[in-house]
């Protein structure tokens, strides 16, 4: 497989684990997505809530940490939790932060509820980037893996 790395964003722990499944199938880097701690709250209903503003009002959250050098990448996962059927909103910088990529980029999400606009969404986020097929849960990650590889 291409040079890949997979970075996520995990709030509860079900999306890192996805990530670090997915990352020794490919054997690929990881970048973690983090927010301030005080951004949202332990509470996935108020957290809900915060993301739904944070969307409204276009004002997504800072990220704490840097970014990798994106363009050693040939392939970008890019994982989320499912919130209200849009990606996390860490990942609207995350994806703002690299359109200068010139690479693959695919999405990988863990929900527990509907997906619902989820991958139209990201393709919006992500703008002008080369977005493949998104794939969700565990089930099936060798096929989407290498559907994306041929």
């Amino acid at each position: 497989m291409a040079k890949t790395l997979v970075a996520y964003y995990s709030w509860s722990g079900r999306t890192q684990g996805m990530a670090e499944k997915i990352a020794q199938l490919v054997d690929a880097d990881m970048y973690r997505i983090e927010v301030a701690p005080d951004t949202f709250d332990r509470d996935m209903y108020k957290t809900d809530e915060i993301a739904t503003a944070q969307i409204k009002n276009h004002q997504y959250p800072a990220l704490v940490n840097d970014i990798p050098n994106v363009d050693q990448y040939d392939l970008i996962l890019v994982g989320s939790p499912v919130w209200r059927g849009a990606p996390a909103t860490p990942i609207h910088n995350f994806l703002n932060q690299i359109q200068n990529y010139s690479g693959k980029v695919a999405s990988f999400y863990t929900d527990a509820g509907t997906p619902n606009g989820y991958e139209k969404m990201f393709k919006q986020w992500a703008g002008k980037l080369n977005v493949l097929p998104t794939h969700e849960g565990s089930n099936g990650l060798n096929a989407w893996l290498a559907e994306l590889a041929g």
